[in-house]
């Protein structure tokens, strides 16, 4: 693809991107996730649309950019503290329940119906898209709640999860090759977490001075959360592991040397991120999406998205079964909710060579149902009630 092409490309998909909030914007009374409309306009502009864009190496690398930037920011949005209370540590059962039913459940579909990729799908169906439910617990008045406290947790190792699995089974080497990988890894991570927290406080002068260039030209504060994810990416990348787990850690991190009153570096990440790496990333998903696909065989995608729910939701479910059975619901098909990862495993399996592009619009598709119907019939069934678990949250 020459340059002029690749420009193109990158103004209509960036033109997608910024459609889809004036699209959403006229017709408030749908409470339509964003991240569905640009899959859609993604599956309209690329090959198996009306053609009017192509990915090559350059857009694919700001695309891959844009993945980063999303586990970035899914980082920040985890409270490790979270996990140390007794319904985190529900949450982390009740994850590893659900991998180990999907594993289970696709391993027998594998050898009853030789599905490929099985691995891979079985991780996508244990996620919760955090970053996507986050905006609708805040409108609907949750997070304050316990309810939005249940699944703030289940949400935290629901995106985490995943990340730590497709490091171990989606990269391109052995099992325990990848284990060892990711110990080595997780241990430079701590280290450097460590380093940056313990002296955080004594160079003050450099904290100073980054405050006072944080709303001038330089962004200081903003060019080194930037320096500290290319160089969790390069780490993970040279240790063989999946790109986003650099991304995740170096989110985790960047929590831990903020500031209290740190709105203004996250409105700017946001800004970098929200506004144009994360965008690109999820049209250019859209792209390798077969809508002819889907619609040959509706019938497995509803197999699928009801695989999830059962999985997923019925792990939580299972754990958390002292609720009220409106909030054991509400909490379960909030859990199922799981898109934005289910587009990120997907793509980094097909990338790997473990899974067609039929396949990944199958699992995206039964992903973009849950993010259409889930969270809407859990808020539908939600009814506040601070306290709802019964129980201290600690």
């Amino acid at each position: 693809m020459s340059e002029a092409e690749a420009y193109r490309s990158l103004a209509w998909i960036l033109g997608a991107a910024a459609l889809a909030p004036l699209l959403l914007g006229l017709i408030p009374r749908i409470r339509l996730p964003e991240v569905v409309v640009m899959l859609a306009l993604g599956m309209a502009l690329g090959p198996y649309g009306f053609g009017l864009a192509a990915l090559d190496d350059r857009i694919q690398f700001v695309s891959d950019l844009g993945l980063g930037m999303l586990f970035l920011t899914a980082g920040l949005e985890v409270d490790p503290l979270i996990l140390r209370t007794r319904d985190g540590g529900r949450a982390v059962t009740a994850w590893l329940l659900s991998l180990g039913v999907a594993l289970c459940w696709m391993a027998v579909l594998h050898r009853v119906f030789d599905v490929t990729a099985w691995g891979a799908i079985a991780i996508a169906m244990t996620s919760t898209a955090l970053g996507t439910l986050l905006p609708l617990l805040r409108d609907a008045g949750l997070l304050g709640q316990s309810m939005g406290r249940l699944v703030m947790a289940n949400g935290a190792v629901g995106e985490f999860g995943p990340v730590i699995a497709m490091s171990v089974f989606l990269t391109g080497g052995d099992t325990w090759g990848a284990l060892t990988a990711l110990l080595a890894f997780c241990l430079i991570a701590v280290v450097l977490g460590y380093v940056l927290v313990r002296h955080s406080t004594r160079a003050r002068r450099i904290v100073e001075i980054v405050r006072l260039q944080a709303d001038t030209t330089a962004q200081a504060p903003v060019r080194l959360v930037l320096l500290l994810l290319a160089v969790m990416l390069a780490t993970s990348a040279s240790f063989g592991l999946d790109v986003i787990l650099g991304a995740f850690v170096a989110g985790a991190i960047i929590r831990m040397l903020l500031p209290p009153d740190h709105e203004s570096v996250s409105s700017r990440l946001d800004a970098i991120g929200y506004g144009f790496l994360v965008p690109v990333f999820f049209v250019a998903s859209g792209m390798a999406i077969d809508p002819a696909v889907i619609l040959h065989d509706p019938g497995t995608v509803l197999f699928v998205f009801a695989s999830i729910l059962l999985i997923r939701g019925g792990s939580v479910m299972l754990l958390y079964r002292h609720l009220a059975r409106r909030q054991l619901l509400t909490l379960g098909l909030f859990s199922a909710t799981g898109l934005p990862i289910i587009v990120a495993v997907t793509a980094v399996a097909v990338e790997s060579g473990k899974m067609s592009q039929e396949g990944q619009s199958i699992v995206v598709a039964a992903g973009m149902l849950t993010v259409l119907a889930l969270p809407i019939l859990a808020l539908s069934l939600h009814v506040d009630d601070v306290g709802a678990s019964g129980e201290p949250a600690g």
